[in-house]
């Protein structure tokens, strides 16, 4: 059991994964009875069947067969609050960078050009057209 999964679509559409815990002491089916909902189809996949790669893991779907697939609209809105928690602490920065500014008298075009540019950071995942150029899009990026 050790190698073993189960899989089953949860009812946002995506894919809820029981790892059967090892010496639990039930088998396969007492632990689908008791962790698969009711009437929900679902599938035992071998470990090696799903991927590694969890940058996209609240984008993934349960497809047909219960296959695993990644969807391309959420990976869309993953990547986007990914990048939102990475520029908070960067906007904050800007945001006293922009006080001491204000306070000193000093040109503020390169404090506001920042600001804006943190701000609009999401709208690179709108125009991606793959998984690896969201996963390529950083905070960083100017």
């Amino acid at each position: 059991m050790e190698n073993v999964r189960i899989l089953y679509k949860n009812p946002d559409g995506g894919v809820s994964i029981v790892i059967p815990a090892p010496n639990c002491g039930l088998t396969l089916d007492e632990i689908i009875e008791k962790d698969v909902p009711n009437g929900v189809d679902y599938r035992i996949v071998d470990v090696s069947d799903i991927s590694t790669d969890r940058t996209f893991r609240n984008a993934w779907e349960y497809g047909e067969n219960g296959v695993i697939k990644t969807s391309f609209k959420k990976a869309v809105e993953v990547t986007k609050e990914r990048l939102r928690s990475e520029r908070k602490p960067l906007l904050e920065e800007q945001d006293v960078a922009f006080q001491i500014a204000m306070e000193t008298g000093k040109n503020m075009d390169s404090v506001v050009s920042e600001k804006k540019r943190l701000r609009d950071i999401t709208l690179k995942a709108d125009k991606a057209k793959t998984l690896d150029e969201l996963k390529a899009i950083t905070v960083k990026d100017k």
